[in-house]
């Protein structure tokens, strides 16, 4: 039997004007501002006028480490929302905004797959309405007004050689990592080393995901640290002048996309942090709009538990006093398989020594987050290859951790794939199960921190880092810094800081290669292993599979 693609299925969806998809959460279309019949942003108005309702539901779900053979979390997202309201609960789903990076390099779109997607999908994960690209622009017009604040006499006494503050671009291009500035002479101004990060890994994205408002993130914009003096006393983006043109460029950004799932369910689109280099998670600003408007809202964090979801309880929900009343994680049999040692190319026969060999992996991640005082559901994201005796190896597994797993068939069938995993999760949410707690408190120091994310989440025995970093470090806390929740930059594909390593290693250690000040954002950047800030394209590009057809439709987008 031949399925048909993502964006085909996409294509032919019957959508609904998205005053429609507006009017199902009580936003009327005069606090919509239309991009086009199916995408609209809603207004800092309506946002204000319900900031005293009462909260629904928080549902986060996460996943086991990603491997080639597919998990499918942004599936089971929009799967589980279209579930919820099939039972009739009044559901929003919040995820983040695609990068152009993945999408054409390897990793594909954000919107969902099969039967369990967002539209539009093309523009979701294309330019969509401009928000990257306004990051991009406030962030790199900091950037100019930094090197055109030295180039006309330098008052402020930057140390050139400690401007800290790199330039983005929203693609992979690793000829950008490491560059050097104004050569040419003169008039170009003076040359010094820097590079460029990709744009999901800006503080400015990170900011405009924490902000609650335009004061929020003006404010927050102005505590960037951008450059030190020769006695190393920091310079702040609010010196350079630079806080209120930007918060002008964002000014259309802070305000949350609203689009509809293919089952004309409302969801909302915005942000976009990577979890392996960024915070990973969407704004603040949607998920709690969508909490007061909704009596469930269902959100995503990137990757595996061990990033998204560590990242979204002690950062995300710490800055904006969020809980969640139940986590799902999400995993295949397929991906247990290759924790277990199989090939991609030898999943297709049945082997459930291989899926109880590779379980352990979900075994951690399902530890790690009940850790956090929430209670865990496991959603097994169906394949058509899975046989019953591997399926029922996984659910006798996550038994044995005290949890439950569900199979879902929502990729396949969409929302009547999904209606146990909904029922259930809807049960654990109103009993009110819950008693979150962060994993770590704002008073230990810095790298205490580190180390309880190292030891605790990822099954290290030390981390390791440098002297530089450790007085570093210091420096940040004797400056005020050291209340802040630390943001790990980490391979999404291990516990481990070595991708190729499967499975729930212990035993490892932990290598810091650097850390990084977001005082605006409000969190320490550590950077471990070989982790890249600004990713680079993979051999065989997607992008050389996207094109338009005579129709002049896309072709190839995933």
């Amino acid at each position: 039997m031949g399925y048909k693609s993502d964006i085909e299925i996409a294509r032919e969806a019957v959508k609904r004007p998205i005053q429609e998809i507006g009017a199902k959460l009580g936003v009327s279309s005069e606090f919509l501002l239309p991009y086009g019949h199916d995408k609209a942003k809603v207004s800092q108005e309506f946002i204000d006028s319900v900031h005293g309702n009462a909260d629904g539901k928080l549902i986060l779900v996460t996943a086991i480490n990603p491997t080639p053979a597919g998990e499918g979390k942004t599936t089971t997202t929009v799967g589980l929302g279209d579930g919820l309201n099939r039972i009739g609960k009044k559901t929003a789903v919040c995820i983040r905004e695609a990068s152009l990076g993945p999408c054409f390099g390897m990793k594909g779109g954000a919107a969902g797959g099969g039967y369990a997607q967002l539209v539009p999908m093309e523009d979701m994960n294309l330019h969509f309405t401009g928000d990257f690209h306004a990051i991009t622009s406030a962030h790199n017009l900091l950037s100019a007004m930094i090197d055109n604040h030295i180039y006309w006499g330098n008052s402020l006494e930057i140390d050139e050689r400690r401007v800290v503050w790199r330039r983005v671009m929203d693609m992979n291009d690793r000829a950008l990592r490491d560059t050097v500035t104004s050569l040419g002479g003169v008039a170009n101004g003076f040359p010094r080393q820097t590079g460029f990060d990709i744009t999901v890994a800006s503080e400015v994205m990170a900011i405009l995901c924490l902000s609650v408002s335009l004061k929020d993130l003006q404010k927050r914009l102005g505590d960037i640290i951008v450059a030190y003096r020769r006695d190393k006393t920091p310079i702040y983006c609010r010196d350079i002048k630079a806080d209120g043109a930007m918060t002008v460029l964002l000014k259309d950004a802070m305000q949350p996309n609203l689009v509809q799932t293919l089952e004309n369910n409302p969801a909302f689109v915005h942000g976009g942090p990577f979890a392996n280099i960024a915070h990973g998670c969407n704004s603040v600003i949607a998920t709690s709009t969508a909490l007061k408007i909704s009596d469930y809202v269902v959100t995503e964090a990137g990757f595996g538990a061990d990033l998204g979801a560590e990242k979204f309880m002690n950062i995300k929900c710490r800055k904006a006093g969020l809980a969640p009343s139940v986590v799902v994680v999400v995993a295949t049999v397929r991906a247990m398989k290759m924790n277990g040692g199989v090939a991609k190319a030898d999943l297709g026969p049945e082997n459930v020594e291989a899926v109880q060999a590779g379980c352990p992996n979900l075994g951690r991640h399902i530890e790690n987050v009940k850790s956090f005082g929430v209670p865990v559901v496991v959603a097994i994201n169906h394949f058509v290859t899975d046989t019953d005796a591997e399926v029922q190896a996984v659910k006798d597994y996550v038994a044995g951790q005290g949890s439950e797993a569900i199979l879902c068939q929502h990729w396949e069938k969409g929302s009547e794939g999904a209606i146990e995993l909904a029922t259930r999760v809807a049960e654990i949410a109103d009993a009110d199960m819950a008693n979150f707690a962060p994993l770590y408190g704002d008073e230990l120091s810095l790298f205490e921190k580190i180390e309880t994310v190292a030891k605790r989440i990822y099954g290290a025995d030390e981390v390791l880092a440098d002297g530089k970093i450790r007085n570093q470090l210091k420096e940040w806390e004797e400056a005020g810094y050291g209340h802040l929740p630390v943001c790990m930059a980490k391979t999404q594909y291990s516990f481990t800081t070595d991708p190729n390593r499967r499975g729930a290693p212990t035993g490892h250690s932990v290598p810091v290669r650097e850390v990084r000040l977001s005082a605006g954002a409000g969190f320490v950047v550590v950077i471990c292993g070989e982790i890249m800030t600004m990713p680079g394209l993979p051999r065989v590009p997607a992008s050389e599979q996207i094109m338009l057809n005579e129709s002049g439709d896309i072709e190839g987008l995933f």
